[in-house]
């Protein structure tokens, strides 16, 4: 019996260590919905710009101090270096003010960010 007690611990221990996590924010955004969105896994890696519905940015799960566009300049330009090439997500809620949108994209184009996404949810087909 303390044999069998033993393959079933070590399987446990192998499936606790080889299972995958799901990245899950600690932010909840409701996203607007697009019919046509292409899948998350396809994108490089890149930094990610969230908007809250009350205009709280934050960048990589770091929430700014405020929404200026000297603040959130200052933000992506620490967090990209010199990579101007690298993809920029933009993750805003659907109730996001039309302004902290336009925003983040104007300094995201000063910054000369070439790869510039607008993260949406997929409508369910009917």
């Amino acid at each position: 019996m303390t044999p069998l007690i033993d393959v079933v611990f070590l399987l446990l221990i192998f499936f606790m260590v080889s299972t995958t996590f799901e990245h899950q924010a600690m932010l909840r955004v409701d996203l607007p919905e697009a019919s046509d969105v292409s899948d998350a896994a396809d994108q490089p890696k890149g930094l990610e710009l969230v908007i809250d519905k009350d205009g709280h940015f934050y960048l990589d799960d770091r929430q700014l101090v405020d929404a200026r566009p000297a603040t959130i300049r200052a933000a992506l330009q620490e967090a990209a270096g010199d990579k101007r090439d690298m993809p920029l997500v933009l993750r805003a809620d659907a109730q996001t003010a039309h302004h902290f949108v336009v925003t983040a994209m104007d300094v995201a184009a000063q910054l000369g960010f070439q790869h510039l996404s607008i993260a949406t949810e997929r409508v369910p087909e009917q």
